[in-house]
């Protein structure tokens, strides 16, 4: 007897798209058939008639629990709050980071982790290593320890981001730290995320407005702009080159980071790209708005040309996976900032990162199915370590299935969300919605009820597939 049939939908799978059964049996996908085809018994018959049968999505770039920049010890909202979120919105595996600060080891980094994280998430999740400043080489001693432990993912900076009285701890690693990393990541096969910009051009655009008294926040794209991630990402590419180290650039956000990423994966280099839905959904005009830092992510919104082909790049190939670079404050938090030195970064995105992906891309836009789940699912669970088990709908993978109704035509309102007390997307017009969440084959939300327990989430170790680490699979 199988615990669970999903009957009736288009189930989107590796080999294409189908008016399929799935039998669930505990945690697993055991089979998928021919429509009416499964003759066993089951516990439960979920009718999908009409919608999209779709892999849960996975969140590749989330700041949860984490510390904010800027004066006091603030910090984004935590698991509980974010993982049901992110279910809710269709999102079954969340990925954050275990910062190594200076002064601690990354045993230490991974430990303050787990206590953040350990019972209290309704979401599946792993974690990212974070390495700052200058790498001691005591802790790239320590790191094929922890990537054969399962921490397969490491982020660095190339910029510190703020201006240095608004920074906190340098973030930048340099070109020769980021040399010796490079070399450690390829030789034990794991990946290497990079937050890529030139920071001598940041740091030089900080200064330069502030002495032409221009630091209004809608500035910010004068600072974090075009050139600054040319320029890095086309350094950081010449050192993977020199390395064969992976790369995997976290929230492209202009034209010219994109075609860096194509003319290397065209030459067969393991190169992958990850832009924001909020990038792909509103430009540096909307900073002029009222209260128009809402919409500010670091590095920052560009053009409206760079917006169009952000989204060419998720629709036809180029970009490999749609994230959020989650970064959960409250309204007033958020507008507190109001220069370019200050801005909080970051929106409460979890929940409406496949949604949005589907309104804009399926729905509007003409992309296939099997493109949205490679965006919002397969290709973070490629990249990061965790396929097949999760990012793909078959035989043998966790049963993480989202139901999504195409026939949903509305406005987002504040009632359409599940966390914190503003969102960029209030007022955003979507057609389609994920309405049903499925995690390891319990049903997580069902008509707008959460129905997993806190502390339900698994802790994911993860490993490389060496495939993905040599070429762009992806």
């Amino acid at each position: 007897m199988l615990d669970l049939i999903i009957r009736g939908g288009q189930v989107v799978t590796t080999w294409g798209v189908g008016d399929w059964d799935v039998g669930i049996q505990g945690e697993k996908i055991v089979s998928i058939a021919a429509a009416n085809s499964i003759t066993e018994e089951a516990g439960r018959i979920i009718d999908a008639t009409g919608k999209i049968v779709a892999p849960g999505g996975i969140e590749p770039h989330a700041h949860i629990a984490a510390p904010i920049m800027g004066p006091g010890n603030n910090t984004t909202a935590p698991p509980d709050q974010v993982s049901r979120a992110a279910l809710f919105g269709g999102t079954t595996t969340l990925l954050d980071f275990a910062i190594q600060w200076p002064g601690i080891d990354i045993n230490q980094a991974v430990q303050e982790r787990t206590n953040v994280w350990r019972g209290n998430s309704y979401a599946d999740y792993s974690h990212h290593l974070m390495l700052l400043g200058e790498i001691p080489s005591e802790i790239l001693g320590q790191l094929h320890e922890h990537i054969e432990d399962g921490f397969a993912t490491v982020k660095i900076f190339t910029t510190n981001i703020r201006p240095p009285s608004m920074t906190g701890e340098p973030r930048m690693v340099g070109m020769g730290h980021l040399h010796d990393l490079m070399e450690q990541i390829q030789r034990h096969s794991a990946m290497l995320l990079v937050h890529s910009e030139d920071d001598d051009m940041v740091q030089h655009m900080y200064r330069k407005l502030a002495a032409e008294e221009r630091t209004e926040w809608w500035n910010m794209h004068l600072v974090h702009s075009n050139e600054s991630e040319d320029v890095s990402f086309r350094r950081v590419l010449k050192v993977s080159e020199w390395t064969g180290s992976p790369v995997y650039f976290v929230h492209v956000s202009a034209m010219q980071g994109l075609a860096a990423i194509q003319e290397s994966r065209a030459k067969g280099m393991p190169v992958y790209g990850e832009t924001l839905h909020n990038y792909c959904c509103f430009n540096a005009d909307n900073y002029k708005e009222e209260n128009g830092m809402k919409y500010h992510t670091y590095p920052s919104l560009k053009s409206e040309e760079d917006r169009q082909a952000l989204w060419n790049g998720i629709v036809n190939g180029g970009l490999s996976t749609m994230a959020t670079d989650e970064y959960c404050t409250s309204w007033e938090m958020k507008i507190s900032g109001r220069t370019i030195s200050d801005v909080t970064g970051g929106h409460n995105g979890a929940e409406t990162r496949v949604g949005i992906t589907f309104s804009e891309g399926v729905s509007k836009r003409g992309m296939s199915l099997q493109r949205f789940v490679d965006v919002t699912s397969a290709n973070a669970a490629k990249i990061m370590g965790l396929y097949p088990r999760k990012g793909v709908i078959a035989p043998g993978s966790d049963a993480d299935i989202i139901l999504i109704d195409p026939s949903i035509k509305k406005r987002l309102a504040m009632g359409d969300f599940h966390i914190t007390d503003y969102s960029i997307w209030e007022d955003f017009e979507i057609e389609g919605w994920p309405v049903m969440t499925i995690l390891r084959g319990a049903v997580a939300v069902e008509d707008g009820e959460l129905k997993a327990t806190l502390g339900g989430g698994q802790f994911l170790r993860r490993k490389v597939d060496p495939a993905v680490a040599n070429k762009p699979v992806c």
